[in-house]
């Protein structure tokens, strides 16, 4: 029986069911407990791959939609394993739904396509259970996402060489300081700085070069060395078209890294993402190519693939703290929770338990994921982690302010004073510790202190705008012109 059968059996299944959700989704598991003897027995070549880690009844299930909601036929659907070569696919039936069966435990990336319109990739964890939400993708207009890749997408550009010319071309400076109010916007904020510590990566595999001749390499490395003098003497511009040259020369690791960085740094953002894509398919293991497109990612808000692109840095090298730094503070700056990223933070402290970042950053991953009412033994465990990473590192603010948080949630008021003070003498530019501060006070009636702690607050949340604002001015945005768009005269 072919898998297209039993999908579409599955399909007939579903849509012919006017039954209650309740009955329906009993069926649905009734179907799958039977279509996966059948696979089973049907495909021991796939069901001996699968290995014991196979979730049989576990499945990924959603729907297409246009951009106007409409649900889209025939679409085709790819999901891509972390890790494993190649890509399974379906197709939706006429009420745009698509069902993936017997799925192994795992991270994935899922996304679809259709006559030149194509969805985002979203990643999805497949636990070991049965239930899994419904999942909605949504296809766009592929023009308006051209040099967007997406990893399902590589295989439809493993032609395209930067040696020849790439999408895009940089034509100029401006000035961006109204992007994100003022700073005010966090995701932002850790975009930026994740941009400026990508350059400070160093690589943790070995370096390759895909010249041949031994001058276009050396020529190749001058062309890097004149980049970075141009960014450090005011002039990025000079230094892009420097390290876009050295790639034309010699594509190397390094190249790559470096001309995807200044991209980054200089908000190109989708150009960055483009250059970090063909950095990581021609050097796959490379940890610093794999967190610079998670970087990239996360600035252009896709936060689930940024997160898994992270997630495989880790998983290169484990002992490396760059990429489990980076999930941290994407994790904590995006709006909802990202998948496999607490499973790796959990690493991180198992492999470097010393480490007070480690526990800070884990701490804080299991108190995002936490409802209402809370779980008292995950807050709990996180509260250790706190302690933890305060007891290692006394300047670890941070940690103290979070512990002054759970204490003032206990109700516990003089003990989150404690833990507020700490973390405003560990980092006195801690704006946050000096409102909440101010808010315990407030609450135990002494209305002079308070006052004085949101005074403080006020007077630094300034300060770091201005200092914000400050820093966009020089670090100018390039503007991006494409082949199809030349600029006017």
């Amino acid at each position: 029986m072919k898998s297209s059968s039993i999908v579409n059996s599955l399909y007939k299944s579903r849509s012919s069911s006017k039954t209650s959700k309740s009955r329906t989704d009993r069926r649905l598991h009734s179907v799958l407990a039977v279509i996966t003897g059948l696979m089973t027995l049907s495909f021991p070549a796939v069901a001996q791959q699968a290995s014991p880690q196979r979730s049989d009844e576990v499945i990924v299930w959603g729907a297409v939609n246009s951009s106007d909601g409409k649900p889209v036929n025939d679409a085709v659907v790819r999901l891509e394993h972390e890790g494993v070569p190649g890509t399974v696919e379906t197709k939706t039936n006429a009420a745009g739904d698509f069902v993936f069966l017997a799925l192994r435990t795992g991270s994935y990336l899922l996304n679809a396509e259709k006559a030149g319109l194509r969805s985002r990739s979203a990643a999805v964890v497949v636990p070991s259970q049965r239930d899994q939400e419904k999942i909605y993708l949504v296809l766009e207009d592929s023009g308006s996402t051209h040099s967007d890749f997406s990893t399902s997408s590589l295989s439809t550009i493993q032609t395209m060489t930067f040696a020849d010319k790439p999408s895009f071309s940089i034509a100029g400076v401006t000035d961006w300081t109204a992007v994100g109010g003022h700073g005010s916007d966090s995701s932002l904020r850790t975009s930026e700085a994740l941009a400026s510590e990508t350059l400070t990566l160093k690589s943790t595999s070995p370096e390759h070069s895909a010249a041949s001749v031994t001058g276009d390499t050396n020529e190749a490395n001058r062309h890097r060395l004149v980049g970075e003098l141009d960014e450090k003497s005011g002039d990025p511009l000079g230094a892009v078209h420097e390290y876009e040259q050295a790639v034309h020369l010699d594509p190397s690791e390094q190249n790559y890294f470096e001309w995807g960085s200044e991209l980054l740094l200089h908000r190109a953002i989708l150009q960055a993402q483009e250059v970090f894509h063909k950095g990581v398919e021609t050097y796959p293991r490379s940890v610093k190519m794999l967190t610079g497109l998670g970087a990239a990612l996360f600035a252009g808000a896709r936060y689930d693939e940024a997160a898994l692109r992270l997630c495989n840095a880790s998983d290169l090298n484990p002992t490396d703290p760059e990429p489990y730094i980076f999930m941290g503070k994407i994790e904590i700056a995006a709006p909802n929770t990202l998948a496999c990223i607490e499973q790796k933070l959990a690493r991180f402290v198992q492999e470097q338990p010393e480490n007070s970042l480690a526990n800070y950053f884990y701490a804080m991953a299991l108190l995002k994921r936490q409802q209402q009412p809370p779980n008292r033994q995950v807050t709990q465990e996180a509260e250790s982690l706190f302690t933890k990473a305060a007891t290692i590192d006394d300047k670890c603010g941070d940690a103290y302010l979070q512990l002054g948080i759970l204490s003032a949630s206990a109700r516990d008021f003089e003990k989150a004073i404690g833990f507020y003070m700490k973390a405003v003498e560990a980092d006195p530019q801690l704006g946050e510790a000096h409102y909440r501060l101010g808010m315990v006070y407030d609450r135990m009636g002494e209305s002079a202190k308070a006052k004085r702690e949101f005074q403080l607050h006020d007077e630094i949340k300034k300060q770091q705008a201005e200092t914000i604002e400050r820093q966009r001015r020089e670090v100018k945005q390039f503007l991006v012109v494409l082949p199809e768009h030349p600029p006017t005269p």
